[in-house]
């Protein structure tokens, strides 16, 4: 699957005026690629070249390869810096996209890696397009018209997944036996729900619905996967690593004083709290050997999303020397917030009885430059689109105090982004 085949690439950028939503220019094929938040991020589409692979780390030595050994031009037509600031921002030139797969040994689900022909970038108020090509580039480029086709899903029906709801509550009941005999400390069990478009499923129409509602989210778009991840696996800028941690949920409710009193006692529960310390020290162990001058946070902060609150603790540190984005993304994945403690034994225990093939659920998915440079979300709160339908994923974390009731609740407070995103 890897290729040592040389690949010589250019990329050009030029400033662009502001085109409104980046999604609106996406043609709607099977290569469009999107990695947003805060109305800021990127949107390309083409394929120069890519690579079909199992791993994160087949795909980062495969990057490495193509970005170090083979020559890359990187031209910028004029400055790039805010108006009025002395400050120059920099497109990320060549850059690649790529979704994995949770747990490669056990998936029929391929990952891939593609660089797009063109990507149109926004930050700090500078919008930007690149186009990447294997031959040389003579002219400035220009952005891609807008085509603003957003094919509603029509009606929207739902059905179980791989398990009904009930059966999901026995392998659930299963998890929590095996963790009070003391055989792990932590499991996460996934939940798959199948929504129908009586009109088909545009993926741009969820995206462009997910960045708006879920803004603070990072909405993500690579090869037929759309979502809207609260949780950064990790970023690389300028040598500084952070990685976000997400572990320990409780869905909010239409009233604010009721939602103070949930936030309030999230922050103080030991279930949640217990749960959110083995997330946070899975990342800070596998972050350690590739980063140096660590900050790990003593406790969590209550992150607030417009469904449910989450405990958060945000991990930083500095890259050592070779250590990409996509290096990175490799040593921590699989988490225990999306995997369970230890690592190994909660892999195993998936397999056996979530009853269900992740694919590229809860997998690293992002983008990475020719520095090295990139973000990797955690492919959450999200889903497949495969013609009119559409494959949903929810999952929550397994611990000896859980309540296969509550789990369930949590789950499907976990499927409404996208159920409302489907659904206009």
């Amino acid at each position: 699957m890897l290729t040592d085949q040389p690949v010589h690439l250019h990329a050009r950028s030029a400033r662009i005026d502001d085109p409104g939503s980046l999604i609106d220019l996406l043609p709607g094929d099977q290569f469009d690629t999107a990695f947003l938040r805060l109305g800021d991020g990127f949107v390309g589409s083409g394929r120069v070249t890519g690579l079909a692979c199992r791993t994160p780390q087949e795909a980062d030595a495969w990057w490495s390869r193509l970005t170090f050994e083979h020559t890359i031009d990187e031209d910028f037509d004029g400055r790039l810096g805010p108006e009025g600031s002395p400050r120059v921002i920099t497109p990320p030139g060549v850059m690649a996209f790529g979704h994995f797969v949770f747990d490669p040994e056990r998936s029929h689900s391929d990952a891939v890696l593609q660089v797009p022909e063109w990507v149109v970038g926004r930050r700090d108020g500078v919008t930007w397009v690149t186009q990447i090509s294997t031959e040389p580039i003579t002219a400035p480029p220009k952005a891609p018209t807008p085509v603003p086709v957003r094919r509603h899903p029509g009606t929207v029906t739902y059905a179980d997944g791989s398990l009904s709801a009930i059966e999901w509550e026995r392998r659930v009941h299963m998890a929590i036996e095996r963790i009070r005999a003391g055989e792990l400390e932590k499991a996460v069990l996934a939940r798959e729900m199948v929504a129908t478009g009586s009109e088909g499923i545009d993926a741009r129409h969820l995206a462009a619905n997910l960045a708006t509602s879920y803004h603070r989210c990072w909405t993500a778009m690579v090869d037929r996967w759309v979502g809207a991840s609260p949780e950064m696996l990790v970023r690389r800028r300028d040598g500084l690593v952070t990685s976000r941690v997400l572990a320990g949920t409780i869905q909010r409710t239409s009233e604010a004083d009721a939602d103070r009193a949930l936030a309030t006692h999230l922050a103080r529960s030991s279930k949640d709290l217990g749960e959110h310390e083995y997330a946070v020290a899975s990342v800070a162990e596998a972050l350690e050997p590739w980063c140096s001058g660590m900050n790990v946070p003593d406790a969590p902060y209550v992150l607030e999303l417009p469904n449910v609150f989450h405990l958060a603790s945000d991990v930083t540190g500095v890259a050592k020397q070779g250590a990409t984005s996509l290096g990175l993304a490799a040593a921590l994945h699989p988490s225990a917030a999306v995997c369970g403690t230890p690592t190994g034994l909660a892999r195993d225990l998936i397999a056996e009885v979530e009853g269900l093939d992740r694919g590229r659920y809860a997998a690293p998915i992002g983008w990475i430059d020719s520095s090295g440079d990139g973000e990797w979300a955690i492919a959450l709160r999200g889903g497949r689109i495969d013609g009119d339908r559409a494959h949903l994923y929810a999952g929550c974390g397994i611990v000896a105090d859980s309540v296969p009731a509550d789990e369930l609740a949590e789950s499907n407070a976990k499927l409404i982004p996208m159920r409302e995103a489907l659904e206009g």
